[in-house]
């Protein structure tokens, strides 16, 4: 039985006490530790001084605030990436998935890779235009550009800011093959610019399903549509000839490891061609954000959760050397990776799509100026 929350955030100012500064519902996070590079760390305590400070609490809203980037494409050599550049449009991500494995990005920043990052978001919005920039270089070489691989692009913010929208524009403009992977179905509003893309060989979506259980996906991922939505988006993507792969990950060992065969029966019967799976990863301050979340949520089965986790990781809550760290070590990954090959031959899901077209690109001309026809 998934456990109703009620969340807190703290502050210190009270007559010398820690007490709560917001109510945090619909959020990932119990906490708001500090990150790994700052100096100072909070520590609560009760010093009795509690009168006065039990006042109806605000709740915690979404903050957004601009960064203009010099440059939007990041670069990565990991051999456990199939892809060597990606695309950021947001820091931060409302989602609020209390495994993202994202969250210790937020450390960089000074902010706290627990609540801050769910609620202290940075927006891009000129990416669009140095990304056109960057793909007018002459020494530029197209190869797939990944969106999603950090935080969600289609998180709730870009219903209003459309900057993964106004990037797409121009990926599809130049040419340019891209790899999206998501949980939002805001990737709806996008069909008219990815059908025809899809078209010409330059685009593939992986759509997130971790459960197809509601109570736990809202549980531990509060702001992502549901899984039946996620779903439907599928279903929709795949009718307009979009190529869609089931992302079935995190596999969340002793939670939702058992709707693996599910997940990708429901995603196949949805359209999906191909499928992915990769069990609980927890690098950084992620576990004990995760470690916290689950003995609230799930105190009959914290232990074991995490008992499986460590198994899985050489008996540390994550162990990150490559070749292992994407699928874990032991009987049980062993037995993981067994399942998922056989639920894929039995759903005709495949592991590898054929490559995306880079043939077709195009550099830009500067922003503004007509295509020469």
């Amino acid at each position: 039985m998934v456990q109703r929350l009620r969340m807190f955030t703290f502050c210190s100012i009270c007559v010398g006490m820690e007490r709560p500064l917001y109510e945090t519902p619909g959020r990932g996070s119990t906490s708001n530790s500090a990150g790994r590079y700052e100096r100072l760390q909070n520590e609560a305590f009760d010093d009795g001084w509690d009168v006065g400070c039990e006042d109806a609490l605000p709740v915690l809203r979404t903050h957004v605030r601009d960064e203009r980037p010099r440059s939007v494409i990041t670069r990565n050599t990991s051999p456990d990436s199939s892809f060597d550049r990606s695309i950021n449009p947001y820091r931060g991500c409302e989602h609020g998935c209390t495994y993202c494995f994202a969250r210790p990005s937020h450390a960089y920043l000074g902010l706290s890779p627990g609540l801050d990052f769910e609620t202290q978001l940075i927006a891009r919005p000129d990416a669009p235009d140095v990304l056109r920039r960057e793909l007018g270089a002459k020494s530029y070489r197209p190869e797939v550009i990944a969106i999603g691989t950090n935080t969600d692009p289609y998180q709730p913010i870009e219903r209003d800011r459309g900057i993964m929208r106004a990037i797409l524009e121009v990926l599809s403009e130049v040419g340019h093959p891209v790899a999206i992977v998501t949980k939002g179905a805001l990737i709806e509003r996008d069909i008219d610019i990815l059908e025809p893309m899809a078209a010409r060989g330059l685009v593939r979506v992986g759509i997130s399903v971790t459960t197809l259980d509601p109570a736990i996906s809202r549980a531990m991922e509060p702001r992502v549509p549901s899984p039946a939505r996620r779903i439907a988006a599928i279903k929709r993507l795949s009718a307009a000839g979009i190529p869609v792969r089931v992302m079935a990950s995190p596999m969340i060992p002793a939670l939702t490891d058992h709707e693996l065969e599910m997940i990708l029966q429901a995603s196949a019967d949805a359209g999906a061609v191909a499928a992915s799976s990769i069990p609980l990863r927890l690098p950084g301050e992620v576990a004990g954000q995760f470690r916290e979340w689950v003995e609230a949520a799930f105190p009959d089965r914290a232990a074991r959760i995490m008992g499986r986790v460590r198994e899985l990781h050489g008996g540390k809550d994550y162990d990150p050397a490559f070749g292992t760290r994407m699928r874990g070590q032991g009987p049980w990954a062993h037995l993981l990776r067994a399942r998922f090959l056989a639920a894929c031959k039995r759903y005709d899901l495949q592991e590898r799509l054929p490559p995306l077209r880079c043939d077709l690109f195009r550099k830009p001309g500067p922003v503004g100026q007509l295509p020469l026809i």
